[in-house]
């Protein structure tokens, strides 16, 4: 007799432990419990509602959940073959979206892991549409001619233009954090447009793009002007910027350096600009200035220019100057420069991307005018 209790008691632990697999039971294995050789069942969630939220040009995306009977919430947002889910309790999430177009969202009601009832729905994302507002320079100057310029209106990019690939000598030498593809620029619609992109490739986290005039273009002396809407937030370093021709047989800093425009992204509220000079002189030597503007850049476009002599050179923005270098004991800046353009994420200057961070980010190239 106590060996008879005994094996049915086991067997009954075992029961307990197992549940009850009432396979006529909707969820058997994760809802049903046994009791006293009875199943009952739990109640799965019912009456998912939820609203999807997405301001134009925006890349963030909110979702608010609601259902009777749920524990909590999980909200899965698909992008790119790859999925990030997000749990609440109050059933909100949101996500920043890398990519435009439709993309898919999964809500979820759960009693508990593998007990919930779900919806799908979708999201069509437009962010990255350029609004063209903001300063424009004149097409030509009393005394100059326009020798040379870009004004990206063409279907591809032109073959004054070359790409820089990879993550370069020590992060491009600033210990930067992005690999630079070609896929992250492109012609939208006669702007010339670099995406800097929260992305791993390469071994590296991020992507950006840098694109040179190097051998194809170069200029000595006059007037140059960008317009461009630039991009925001921290660790995001756009720029436009010039190397001496030799660069390749002389290195630098000895074949100078002329920084057009320099913007360090998460500082005074994305408002400053910077005009800098960088050569050897005895040793490394910089000379810069810059300029606080009253709002944040990347709020509508501005021209950047410089004007360039043998004697100096001058930088202004939307033709307010606000630095001037001499440059007559400057051998490095009496010869031809080419350009460059990128966007740098991270790095020593701007440092790391952080929590505030907002990516992607773009900057919006109108038109590169050189005049002589």
């Amino acid at each position: 007799m106590i060996r008879l209790i005994l094996i049915c008691l086991v067997l009954f632990l075992n029961s307990c432990e197992k549940g009850c697999t009432d396979p006529n039971a909707a969820n058997y294995n994760s809802n049903a419990k046994k009791d006293n050789g009875s199943c009952y069942y739990l109640d799965l969630p019912t009456d998912l509602n939820f609203t999807i939220q997405n301001e134009q040009n925006s890349r963030l995306v909110t979702v608010e959940a609601s259902a009777n009977k749920a524990n909590y919430y999980t909200t899965t947002f698909f992008e790119n073959n790859e999925e990030t889910t997000v749990q609440s309790v109050d059933g909100f999430a949101m996500y920043t979206y890398s990519d435009t177009g439709w993309q898919k969202i999964r809500v979820r009601a759960h009693l508990n892991a593998t007990s919930y009832i779900e919806q799908l729905d979708s999201v069509n994302l437009s962010f990255g549409q350029i609004v063209d507002i903001g300063y424009q320079s004149p097409q030509a100057y009393p005394g100059l001619q326009n020798v040379w310029s870009d004004e990206f209106n063409d279907s591809v990019i032109g073959d004054d233009w070359a790409f820089e690939i990879g993550t370069g000598s020590n992060g491009w030498g600033n210990n930067e954090l992005q690999y630079y593809r070609e896929e992250n620029t492109r012609l939208d619609n006669g702007y010339l447009i670099i995406t800097a992109k929260q992305e791993n490739y390469g071994g590296r986290q991020y992507t950006s793009s840098r694109i040179i005039t190097e051998n194809k273009q170069q200029f000595q002396y006059g007037r140059i002007d960008a317009r461009i809407k630039l991009p925001y937030s921290q660790g995001i370093w756009p720029a436009l910027w010039m190397l001496g021709q030799n660069f390749r047989q002389v290195g630098w800093p000895y074949c100078g350096e002329i920084d057009v425009m320099e913007m360090i992204g998460g500082q005074l509220g994305d408002r400053q600009v910077f005009g800098t000079l960088h050569w050897y002189d005895n040793g490394y030597a910089s000379y810069g200035g810059n300029k606080t503007w009253p709002t944040p850049l990347h709020q509508e476009f501005h021209v950047f220019s410089i004007v360039w002599d043998q004697q100096q050179i001058r930088w202004y923005i939307d033709n307010q100057q606000y630095h001037q270098q001499d440059i007559t004991q400057i051998p490095a800046f009496q010869l031809p420069h080419f350009f460059i353009i990128n966007i740098a994420v991270g790095g020593n200057w701007p440092g790391s991307p952080n929590g505030q961070t907002q990516l992607p980010q773009q900057m919006a190239i109108d038109y590169i005018r050189v005049f002589e």
